[in-house]
């Protein structure tokens, strides 16, 4: 479905509820997820930017990580300055839906980083991830710096040497730019809005599809 054509998240919602699926209700039940606790920041930090489709999907796995400090949904990678959601999701902006991740060096490696991130994308298909489609909606490692890059591309070449996708990575490393926060109701929305989150991910078949590409290793969150 195009850009134009699929109806935005926030406003189809009641829809997607009354057209869940029977089985999905035993996995609401289980308890929802809970805001994570506040966690200092150490005298060291570092800054990581992922791209990996809608941000509501990709804060919960780094908010879980241990030496994650905080997490920011929000857009980079285009053009306009302080774009808005609208704008965004229109295409047009040639912005990204990403996450910036603030961490410490001395708990959690970049290199972590990366696994999670490639864990939670179809890295495989080009300007859609799962039922979201459009460039806005692309795979993108941003890095900040040379080692970053450099840890990025050798992580990419670590996947595609071992043989466990079939199709080539499509994913994007690039450098950083100008990073904004998406509107406050974006933020850490599974834990605002837990439920309809999780009908979201759910009828979007990312856990599906992200199963289907990693196997076991593949994360649901």
């Amino acid at each position: 479905m195009s850009t134009s054509q699929r109806p935005r998240r926030a406003s189809s919602l009641l829809l997607v509820l009354a057209l869940a699926a029977i089985p999905l209700l035993a996995w609401l039940m289980r308890p929802g997820d809970s805001m994570p606790p506040a966690k200092a920041a150490s005298g060291n930090s570092a800054i990581a930017t992922f791209a990996g489709g809608c941000f509501w999907c990709m804060q919960p796995p780094y908010d879980a990580l241990e030496g994650v400090i905080k997490t920011t949904a929000g857009y980079t990678g285009g053009t306009k300055t302080d774009p808005t959601y609208e704008e965004v999701s229109s295409g047009t902006t040639g912005h990204a839906e990403a996450v910036e991740v603030v961490y410490d060096p001395a708990k959690v490696t970049y290199e972590k980083l990366l696994d999670v991130f490639w864990h939670n994308i179809d890295p495989l298909t080009k300007n859609a991830q799962f039922c979201d489609h459009g460039t806005q909606y692309r795979t993108a490692i941003f890095y900040h710096g040379d080692e970053q890059q450099q840890a990025s591309e050798a992580s990419k070449a670590k996947i595609e040497a071992s043989g466990l996708l079939k199709d080539p990575i499509v994913t994007q490393i690039v450098a950083a730019g100008v990073f904004y926060p998406a509107e406050d109701y974006h933020q850490e929305f599974y834990t605002k809005s837990s439920v309809q989150y999780k009908f979201y991910r759910y009828n979007c078949g990312r856990d599906a599809r992200l199963q289907q590409i990693w196997g076991a290793a593949a994360a649901t969150h």
